[in-house]
């Protein structure tokens, strides 16, 4: 039941790799604040300029439980918690542009900012956990079900961002970002340790197993959860909640910094950091640990059950009543600071075709840099970190400019889902209207209960040519 728990979890991920580098899309510059610009000017359509989903899982798929099969289900279940290891993750974020502008000073610089909501959650797969839920302990004397599996945390927050972009020389372009997190609630349960083991008991034990509880180290830090905690109308959370949005909150700060590079007219590089910074959680904290080493003999059984004419003796009230007395809860209010998940891109793309300016030697403004070609083949490269370690994803990309008003770019990635996600993105300018939607998985749309990862982007912007 823990495993199907975990698995109805919807989740999402980061890396938006088919829209990293299409310089036509001004959202480009939240990926990489060194991207080459095109516009003079944009203006996000307010709440559709980004929206941004993606749907997966690592290690498991819905066709891998409910998929038609002559295996019983239960069968499924347990072979795939069997497979599964703690390195497997369930992951949530998404996105959504409330506000985004940008527009080209008299000085070259470009400036763009806006705000955007963002939702993070990753939980990793508790293998041991699960399998003693699923088996139960019988079949696993003295093996040691560790407790540092469980790894989560969890941010809900509104992202205020403000951004220059500047072309330094003929071939380098850098720019960098600041951000301002308002943290509308958080928490986190990470570098846990202890172990529940069970073992045979010696002479002195009362029954014959010892259920041990060893070197329990585990903790829960929560922020924006215990005001709401007993607040049962549905408009009152909501309110509370949005009044966080507006630096109402925990706050944090971070940036973003990127570059792009032409090594020559047809070879470019481009790389970027983002999210590197942290929020400091002091409002609303409210934290639970627990610290114990404890052994459970089991429950002494008295027979008859009537003692000095009472009924039956409450054997589990009393157990309850030893637990919370031998393992307690402490429950904190101190203060805790969450790093952001840093993400790291990098792209290497070399650009061929006919050139998009006429022929001519200008500098313009398009995927490769330099003389501009209407179409690129390159790598990317994407990270995100994590509490268990960096999660890592390589693609090939093949771009192509179709027409003067339509570009296109397909994506192979390679990543901790899958090693055969296709993508495809289309951009569309007609006169001063920019709309873009990029997909991925696509091989799997024939049937969506097969894939670990499904995505969907898309934007609506005006964006305002240069002269």
């Amino acid at each position: 039941m823990l495993f199907i728990a975990l698995w109805g979890v919807t989740v999402i991920a980061q890396n938006k790799q088919v829209l990293y580098g299409m310089h036509e899309i001004p959202q480009n510059l939240m990926l990489n604040p060194g991207t080459k610009i095109s516009q003079k000017r944009h203006y996000g359509i307010p709440l559709l300029s980004q929206v941004h989903f993606n749907l997966g899982m690592s290690g498991v798929s819905v066709y891998d439980i409910f998929g038609k099969s002559d295996t019983d289900i239960n069968t499924r279940i347990r072979n795939k918690i069997f497979e599964l290891s703690d390195k497997d993750f369930f992951t949530s974020t998404q996105q959504l542009d409330l506000i985004n502008f940008g527009w080209l000073a008299k000085n070259k610089l470009y400036f763009s900012g806006g705000i955007y909501e963002e939702f993070d959650f990753i939980l990793y797969f508790p293998r041991d956990l699960a399998i003693l839920a699923w088996e139960g302990n019988r079949d696993y004397l003295d093996y040691e079900f560790d407790l540092s599996q469980v790894s989560t945390t969890g941010d809900l927050m509104t992202v205020y961002h403000f951004g220059v972009n500047k072309q330094i020389t003929k071939k380098l372009t850098a720019g960098i970002r600041a951000k301002i997190y308002s943290s509308m609630f958080s928490y986190k349960s990470t570098n846990n340790s202890g172990t529940f083991v069970t073992r045979l008991g010696d002479e002195n034990s009362e029954n014959i197993y010892e259920h041990r509880l060893e070197n329990v180290n585990v903790s829960v830090e929560t922020s924006g959860y215990a005001s709401l905690r007993d607040v049962d109308q549905a408009s009152l959370v909501t309110s509370e909640v949005l009044k966080r949005a507006f630096f109402g909150g925990n706050l944090g700060v971070g940036i973003d910094i990127g570059a792009t590079y032409d090594i020559t007219n047809e070879l470019a590089a481009s790389a970027s950091v983002l999210d590197f910074g942290a929020i400091f959680h002091t409002k609303d904290v409210e934290s639970y640990r627990v610290r114990s080493n404890y052994t459970l003999d089991g429950i002494e059984l008295i027979f008859p059950p009537l003692v000095d004419g009472q009924g039956t003796l409450p054997y589990y009230d009393d157990l309850e009543d030893e637990v919370e007395r031998e393992v307690p809860i402490d429950t904190l209010n101190s203060s805790y600071t969450q790093l952001r998940p840093m993400k790291v891109n990098a792209s290497l793309g070399y650009s061929f075709g006919a050139p998009t300016d006429g022929g001519t030697d200008c500098n313009c403004y398009d995927m490769s840099g330099g003389l501009s070609r209407n179409q690129a083949v390159g790598l990317q490269y994407y990270s995100i970190f994590r509490p268990k370690g960096p999660q890592m994803a390589g693609t090939l990309f093949y771009y192509r400019r179709l027409f003067d008003f339509l570009s296109a770019k397909a994506t192979y990635t390679i990543d901790s889902y899958s090693s055969s996600n296709v993508g495809l993105g289309m951009v569309v300018d007609f006169g001063k209207f920019n709309f873009y939607v990029a997909a991925d998985n696509l091989l799997s749309y024939g049937n969506l209960a097969k894939a670990k990862s499904v995505s969907l982007q898309l934007g609506f912007n005006i964006k305002i040519a240069r002269e």
